[in-house]
């Protein structure tokens, strides 16, 4: 029997996990589309006059089953994936393509959604079925509905070209990144190294029958030692490994596929009456066009490019000064960096670890959701997972009703993407008979992971990822829509990152980390002396980091503002080094080393014309957060109606109309300025 198929059993509807076989996947989803396909097919030849319920509801909540087979596997593709899994994914989406196209280019389907919408006035619609009235009518004209049929044709085929080439560049990066191993035998070189680093690369070595320790391009064993190997030869090994993922001349090589999906999307954006691929996306969202991105990304970039010019000359004066007498190269950054923190803040990640122990941390994590909103995660060890290493909880509410399942994710392993992520397993919707379907969340994140006899240590900025990603997760866990689609996290690309980037300003809190942050050996609070250094280092690299989110935003622009096709035998890294070279400091990487073909949030992750969403957030995070710090960083009130306002509304209203009601005014980099210390 396809568990898949089957009603479920398990408590609130969750996935029998300990139950599918990726076989089920194939019959599920044939059926699933096709049971999908029936439904539009029956509201297209339907002879009742359009209404709202009939026409906009029914084509809302059609395709239940293809959400529940979608909702598990593309979570399982990107969090545990295998050869069968990536092969059945390179089947099933050009089907899902093609439907998708099936519905948004249907012209009987449009006439009757544009038969609603002309009598949207007189139809006494509440605010909330007026909004899906106005997406859905936006989301068919934006997809090419008013087209001609020959127009039509030339979309179908871009869109389904456009899901192929997407796919195939994030599993070209999954298999390119997880082939690479960096072996060593000789203690020597490894002088200084985190213990944790150590233990975590001699445990791979003994798990894959060598001596030794072995290093990935993971981010828990990359970073520690691009940041703390003393030996530059073996730092630039791993360098050139990192930036040329996607770019080594064989079969993961992403180059050619990336100019065919830009030029792809301009085609599409052309087609749809837009000069850019960048014009279009942004027609929707906070922005609304390239010029006011471009306009933040310079403002931001005279704010903090000085700063960032400085702490450059600061770090090669040190470097020089311990001996390193050549310029410093990219591989050479993490390491001086961090040495010349150790010098003059006398502080160290690593010196960090032994008090963020992840389970502390997680409870923590939690826990402040606990003091901010009142709600309460109960573990639910029964309920299956996909994974051995996956915990599964039950999230009630202040008064406690039920709010939705939580599952958290935490370490890297074989057939895991790299980065972190949060995914809606499941939607907040409400049923045809008024029952609100709550939300099941999944936080994938690849932290450092425990060795024999010790637990995990996450080191402050994976906390920082933790909090980022959980602030997503709120967001989900708070919905309150009828709809699906505009609900919890299914807001403009822009706005996303609002919830999470503001769960990491408490990192910067003491007195959120007093209530947790303790030796996992001794149980001593985090000394007052290593906060303090902490505190003095908070706006160490502030620049550097500024200018490196605002390099990839203008790459991204570049990608997706030309106005004529690449062509063929393009130079993407000379496209790319000419794009970004504005907001770079150092020396550039040499050939073929390069960032874009492994960049999954343009290419494959939804954020292509949209990477600048961060720095937006951003501007909105630490205003919001202003407030927070005005009225008590723990101010039930103050979150109560970031909730009210922000978390719980979705798609609902527009984004400027969420935030000001929350706010109270539009916001203005200044708190952002004087977050980061650029402005008094």
């Amino acid at each position: 029997m396809n568990s898949l198929l089957q009603p479920t059993t398990t408590a609130h509807g969750a996935y029998p996990f300990d139950k599918i076989q990726v076989e089920d996947f194939r019959e599920a989803f044939s059926l699933a589309i096709e049971e999908k396909e029936q439904e539009i097919k029956a509201l297209i030849a339907s002879e009742e006059q359009p209404t709202f319920t009939n026409t906009i509801v029914a084509l809302e909540r059609s395709g239940a089953k293809l959400e529940w087979v979608s909702g598990i596997f593309f979570n399982l593709l990107h969090a545990a994936a295998t050869d069968e899994l990536m092969a059945i994914s390179q089947e099933i989406t050009p089907r899902l393509s093609a439907l998708s196209s099936f519905i948004t280019l249907s012209d009987p389907l449009f006439e009757r959604i544009r038969s609603v919408w002309e009598k949207r006035e007189m139809l006494g619609l509440d605010a909330e079925d007026l909004r899906l009235l106005e997406r859905t009518y936006e989301g068919f004209t934006e997809r090419g509905a008013l087209l001609p049929a020959d127009k039509k044709e030339r979309l179908k085929a871009i869109q389904a070209r456009m899901s192929e080439l997407s796919l195939t560049f994030s599993q070209n990066n999954l298999k390119d990144q997880q082939r690479f191993r960096l072996h060593i035998t000789d203690q020597h070189y490894l002088t200084g190294m985190p213990e944790t680093s150590l233990r975590s690369a001699e445990a791979l070595a003994r798990e894959e029958g060598k001596s030794g320790w072995v290093f990935t391009l993971a981010a828990p064993s990359f970073f520690p030692f691009m940041q703390h190997c003393p030996e530059g030869k073996l730092r630039e090994e791993m360098y050139r490994a990192k930036m040329m993922v996607g770019a080594a001349s064989d079969e993961y090589d992403n180059r050619e596929l990336i100019r065919e999906l830009v030029n792809l999307r301009l085609e599409y954006a052309q087609l749809l009456g837009a000069k850019t691929y960048a014009e279009k996306a942004l027609r929707l969202r906070m922005a609304r066009t390239p010029e006011a991105v471009y306009q933040l990304l310079d403002e931001l970039l005279t704010a903090y490019r000085p700063i960032a010019e400085e702490e450059l000359r600061r770090v090669e004066t040190f470097a020089k000064e311990h001996g390193h007498t050549k310029p410093l190269q990219p591989w050479d950054w993490s390491y001086w960096a961090q040495q010349y923190q150790k010098a003059y803040y006398e502080l160290d990640e690593e010196m960090l670890r032994p008090y963020f122990e992840l389970t502390k941390v997680s409870e923590a994590v939690l826990g402040l959701a606990t003091t901010l909103y009142g709600i309460h995660f109960t573990p639910r060890p029964e309920l299956p997972v996909y994974h051995p290493d996956v915990r599964a909880y039950e999230v009630t509410d202040a008064d406690g009703s039920y709010l939705g399942l939580l599952y958290t994710d935490f370490f890297p392993r074989e057939g895991k993407q790299s980065g972190a992520w949060m995914n809606n397993l499941q939607e907040q919707y409400h049923t045809a008979s008024g029952e609100d379907h709550r939300p099941h969340i999944v936080l994938v994140m690849n932290f450092t992971p425990p060795t024999e006899g010790h637990p995990a240590l996450l080191a402050p900025g994976e906390v920082r990822t933790f909090l980022h990603e959980f602030g997503h997760a709120l967001h989900g866990m708070f919905a309150s829509a009828r709809y699906s689609s505009l609900s919890g996290t299914n807001v403009v690309r822009d706005f996303v990152e609002l919830p999470s980037q503001l769960m990491e300003n408490w990192l910067d809190e003491r007195s959120w980390l007093l209530t947790f942050a303790r030796h996992y050996e001794t149980g001593e609070t985090l000394p007052e002396d290593l906060i303090q250094r902490m505190e003095r280092a908070k706006h160490f690299l502030v620049g550097y980091a500024a200018c490196r989110q605002l390099s990839f935003g203008y790459l991204d622009m570049a990608w997706h503002t030309i106005t004529e096709p690449l062509s063929e035998g393009l130079d993407t890294k000379a496209f790319e080094e000419h794009a970004w070279q504005r907001a770079t400091l150092l020396a550039p990487s040499p050939a073929p080393c390069q960032m874009s073909t492994s960049f999954g949030h343009i290419f494959s992750g939804g954020y292509a014309a949209g990477y600048y969403g961060y720095k937006w957030a951003e501007v909105l995070d630490a205003d919001a957060f202003a407030a927070f710090q005005e009225e008590g960083i723990f101010s039930r009130a103050t979150a109560e109606r970031f909730r009210r306002e922000v978390l719980s509304q979705g798609d609902k209203r527009d984004a400027e109309q969420l935030y000001e009601a929350f706010r109270g005014k539009a916001p203005t980099v200044d708190a952002l300025l004087r977050r980061d210390g650029v402005k008094a």
